[in-house]
């Protein structure tokens, strides 16, 4: 257990220096196999993960019940990442509450819990604009990375597992994504790196005070 900080105010990448392991986060949930092969993983080996969540995708709804006690638990997080995933940058304020406002409601619906104020807008495009609407619909907290698995596309496990060697350090914000099968066969390993490098793992909530 870390001493938690105060939320520091506008965008963040990266834990505060020191921080004696990772946040893990993962985004979209395209895959319902890999979603659920998230969650087991997780239930198995006590892997703190924040989940940024497109409420579109069936997954989410698929695997709530395998989800939920960890969620209620606080040893899984759930952030926003819009309903389904457009370019912010690209829509209306509107749009931007919009988007942000309907997959909130999911969330809170589904899992019972409030995911503000942390939101991961999609590709990483945001701009003062996009972080104004955002802050109206109480998503102040735009929520980066510093460290990528890339396999937000069709990669191996072999270089899913590559890019975590290289990220995989004291104080990252490290983006995963939930969305093709190399991730399933890369899970064991990056558990494995972690207890390698004696990298504890931790939720936003763990790390930050809201």
């Amino acid at each position: 257990m870390l001493e938690r900080r105060p939320l520091p105010a506008g965008t963040i990448t990266g834990l505060p220096a020191g921080t004696p392991g990772i946040a893990w986060t993962v985004d979209d949930g395209a895959s319902s196999e890999v979603v659920e092969a998230y969650a087991r993983f997780a239930a198995e080996t006590g892997t703190r993960l924040t989940f940024f969540v497109n409420g579109s995708r069936p997954a989410w709804t698929e695997h709530a019940d395998l989800l939920r006690p960890l969620v209620t638990s606080g040893q899984v997080q759930l952030g926003n990442h819009t309903w389904d995933h457009p370019a912010l940058t690209k829509l209306s304020d509107q749009g931007i509450v919009d988007q942000l406002t309907r997959n909130h409601d999911f969330i809170r619906d589904t899992y019972g819990v409030d995911a503000k104020p942390y939101f991961r807008p999609p590709f990483g495009y945001h701009d003062a604009r996009v972080d104004a609407a955002a802050a109206r619909a109480g998503y102040s907290t735009p929520l980066l990375w510093y460290g990528s698995l890339a396999d937000s596309g069709d990669i191996t496990s072999d270089q899913i597992v590559g890019f975590a060697e290289q990220w995989f350090q004291p104080a990252h914000i490290v983006i995963g994504h939930a969305n093709f099968p190399g991730t399933i066969g890369a899970l064991p390993r990056l558990h494995a790196l972690l207890q390698e490098r004696q990298l504890a793992t931790f939720t936003l909530d763990d790390v930050f005070r809201r």
